[in-house]
């Protein structure tokens, strides 16, 4: 989130709407970063490549803002689990909103997922890329034009966010989206039509695709993909509004969404896309569970981005034991996919990106896991027999096959390759 910005960071679903008041740190820019953004206005849209290796037809589209530059790198060829064995034990790292600013947050997790082998999944609010200065062309349903409870971000903060989309994407990571206005609460987006859900689809579709219309920059390098085929999916502000959002996502071609709260089994499918929800997961030291974000363990804990000094470390101990114990459950039982939700905010001091990193460190490397986006996941679930789906859903959330996994899944149809 950019420095002079306030935003409702969403909400701590089942415990009530609770507004914060987020006290952000100023933006900075480097004299690396300067350098970078020159550069890049210079740069041709070829990708360099080592010499030798023949270069793929870049395809610009529409105003140059994205292009066709080939298949995606680092995507894993999702096949159908054989019988006897286990399945994988999915995990998926996703950040709502997701923008640079000088906290840098973008850039150092798109760092540790290189490190530590985790895809990831960037929820970019479309409004990220709209300069300010351009703000009138959002239309937000039911609101004012140029309305947006997250505000804009500054110009060198759209310019680093347009870096780092670029090389989330070269990395292996998915981009999808979390929308714009970010409107929560009373005539918010729990509030929205399909209709209005639909533009609000459109437009963060549109921002992306014409930044260079919207900022002038005409020499910038574009995006390296399309986004009308690579936006399959999002999470709704708030994880409000998610039933005429799931109607409106099918219309416009999502095969997810992440809206909602659940536990943890293997997802299922509702109006005919993916439902992929956080998860309820421990909270050590306390007698209930709270979903799997940054947000709803900061709720629970201090009740404001700046707690008491003294106890952040405790707030930041729980969130990570909180996440290691949840995915423990699964990973030595049902195996159900660990969903994980954050937002780039250094909320009590930062706690919360330091227990997500420690996270991502433990659990990455382990023997068996996949840390993935959730287009990774939903192209392995697409994959699967229906059937070894249907009996993986039978496992309750803790609950072991009751004869161990050798005799569990059904035998998949003859011909179709498994692993």
């Amino acid at each position: 989130m950019a420095c002079g910005r306030r935003r409702n960071p969403g909400s701590a679903v089942a415990l009530g709407f609770l507004t914060l008041a987020l006290l952000l740190s100023g933006c900075t820019e480097s004299t690396e970063q300067r350098v970078e953004q020159r550069t890049e206005q210079r740069t041709d849209v070829a990708e360099r490549r080592p010499e030798g290796k023949p270069r793929t037809p870049v395809r610009l589209l529409g105003d140059g803002s994205t292009a066709i530059t080939g298949r995606q790198p680092a995507q894993p060829h999702p096949r159908r689990i054989g019988p006897g064995r286990k399945p994988p034990q999915f995990v998926v790292f996703s950040w709502d909103g997701a923008g640079e600013d000088g906290k840098r947050l973008f850039s150092r997790f798109r760092k540790a997922g290189k490190k530590y082998g985790a895809s990831q999944t960037y929820f970019v609010s479309g409004v990220y890329l709209l300069p300010e200065a351009e703000k009138k062309r959002y239309a937000a349903p039911g609101r004012g034009r140029g309305a947006s409870d997250i505000g804009y971000l500054k110009d060198r903060n759209v310019r680093a966010t347009l870096r780092q989309l670029r090389a989330a994407w070269q990395d292996g990571s998915e981009i999808g989206t979390h929308f714009n206005g970010h409107f929560c609460g009373a005539k918010g987006v729990g509030s929205w039509t399909v209709a209005q859900w639909k533009s609000e689809i459109r437009q963060a579709r549109w921002f992306v695709q014409n930044w260079k219309t919207t900022t002038g920059w005409r020499r910038a390098k574009p995006l390296p993909f399309n986004y009308t085929t690579e936006l399959i999916g999002g999470r709704a502000p708030c994880l409000e509004g998610q039933r005429n959002l799931l109607k409106a996502a099918r219309q416009m071609g999502f095969r997810y969404d992440s809206s909602g709260n659940g536990t943890q089994v293997w997802p299922d499918k509702r109006e005919g896309l993916w439902d992929l929800p956080l998860q309820q997961i421990p909270m050590p030291g306390r007698k209930f569970e709270t979903l799997s974000m940054d947000y709803n363990f900061l709720a629970n804990q201090s009740g404001t981005v700046n707690g008491p000094v003294g106890k952040r470390a405790a707030y930041g101990r729980q969130m990570r034991d909180g996440l290691l114990q949840g995915f423990r459950r699964a990973y030595t039982t049902n195996r159900a996919p660990l969903v994980i939700g954050n937002h780039f905010e250094d909320w009590n001091g930062g706690v919360y990106m330091d227990a997500v990193e420690n996270v991502m460190r433990t659990v990455c490397r382990k023997k068996d896991v996949r840390c993935v986006s959730f287009r990774q996941l939903v192209d392995w679930l697409d994959a699967q027999d229906p059937r070894v789906l249907a009996k993986l859903r039978t496992l309750d959330v803790g609950e072991r096959p009751p004869d161990g996994w050798s005799t569990f899944l059904p035998t998949p149809v003859p011909g179709v390759q498994s692993r």
